[in-house]
């Protein structure tokens, strides 16, 4: 990304951001409006309907245009600070395999593995988020950063600590009693409360054994990190993130401090997909907007695979790889049991952030237990982390309705 394009994109991020300030300052007076209609009327009018899902589609579409071009000025920031060139053929990302195998202490400790040597690869965190085809040899051209599924780590605000445990305040209620005042009068106060909150940071690691041959083949070695390692470890990074129970050794997740769902408004014979957007609604009627969805890969396929009376599907089109998202917003689907049926929506991008006290940290020993006398190498991956859930209302759990006969 040249310089030219870098302002560019800049300038259309503050547009965008100015865009999204007048809308939400729009939106937020016709969904009370609409909760006030519904709850006199009994259900809303069409007109107001069809208004309040329009402006909360745009505004999820701006939030979504904000994250993406967020994200294209970080992978430029990213490029030039490890001296790219902008040129779009160049060789930019790597996992953790890759940097490991081009370690040059790796790559030493593999020419001449001595006994009771260990050599420890400190992974950065970008490193864990695009996938290589492993080389066949020298020449093989390393394909990189194709459509992946979105994670619940890329939902979260991201952010570091250099601290074994984090310290913040979580809003535990808030009232709001701004109201037309008379000049020389007392202004009401309004009523926002925290509770202070500290997290430790966690350790998610596993270890694996494979033959001492693997370190004369540093690709195969590559292939070995990065497709069981680090895909191991970010499976339980998610279930963590979602499910942790906040004690021991676990991380307190956010469908564990979720706010149960309650529908604002009511529709006859409600589906997943309006399920999802009176969950938005929810979110919206606690004065936050909901960035992103989580649900099974079982719920979301039966989502995309609604068709409608001409067997045209009505949300994916299969031909085309595109990103998951409903209602504007970015889906991430996970196959963990616990979500089943269930789903969860809100605030990822504001109300909760991961901190990493350190990234994946991959070592590899010759002797632990009986490698020497098996001839194995043992190889362990880890990280540190902590989360932090600033506002647990902004986050709405709940199951889906069960689907009729």
């Amino acid at each position: 990304m040249t310089d030219q394009t870098k302002d560019q994109a800049a300038q259309a991020l503050k547009d965008v951001n100015t865009g999204l300030k007048n809308l939400t300052e729009k939106v937020q007076p016709m969904a009370e409006n609409a909760l006030n209609e519904a709850k006199k009327a009994g259900e809303l009018s069409t007109e107001t309907k069809a208004a309040v899902d329009k402006a909360l589609t745009d505004l999820n579409n701006l939030r979504q245009a904000q994250n993406d071009l967020q994200v294209k000025l970080g992978e430029a920031e990213q490029l030039f600070a490890r001296g790219g060139t902008g040129n779009p053929g160049a060789q930019v990302d790597a996992r953790a395999g890759d940097l490991a195998v081009k370690d040059e202490q790796i790559i030493s400790f593999a020419s001449n593995a001595t006994s009771g040597k260990r050599i420890s690869v400190a992974v950065p965190r970008n490193a864990l988020t695009s996938f290589a085809v492993n080389p066949v040899d020298g020449s093989t051209r390393i394909v990189t950063a194709p459509n992946q599924r979105v994670t619940i780590r890329d939902l979260l605000a991201p952010g570091q600590t250099a601290s074994n445990a984090i310290a913040y305040l979580r809003e535990t209620g808030f009232t709001n009693n701004a109201a037309p005042v008379a000049e020389n009068t007392t202004k009401p106060y309004s009523e926002l409360t925290f509770e202070e909150v500290l997290e430790g940071v966690k350790t998610i690691a596993h270890m694996l054994k494979a033959s001492k041959q693997i370190l004369d083949d540093l690709p195969q070695l590559q292939s070995f990190i990065n497709g069981r390692l680090l895909n191991g470890l970010k499976r339980v990074e998610d279930a963590q993130l979602l499910f942790g129970s906040g004690t021991g050794n676990n991380l307190h997740g956010i469908y564990t401090q979720a706010t149960a769902y309650s529908a604002p408004i009511t529709i006859a014979s409600p589906t997943r997909v309006d399920t999802m957007r009176l969950a938005m609604l929810q979110a919206a009627l606690a004065d936050v907007f909901a960035t992103g969805h989580v649900m099974h890969m079982n719920d979301w396929t039966a989502i995309e695979l609604q068709k409608d009376t001409t067997g045209a599907y009505l949300f994916t089109n299969p031909f085309s790889p595109n990103t998951p998202s409903l209602w504007g917003l970015p889906v991430a689907d996970t196959n963990h049991a616990a979500m089943v049926g269930n789903f969860l929506t809100g605030s990822f991008a504001d109300a909760a952030q991961i901190f990493d006290r350190e990234d994946a940290n991959v070592v590899i020993s010759t002797e632990n237990a009986d490698d020497f006398e098996k001839n194995m190498i043992s190889i362990r991956c880890e990280e540190r982390l902590a989360l932090a859930v600033y506002r647990p209302e902004a986050f709405v759990k709940g199951a889906f309705p069960v689907p009729a006969p």
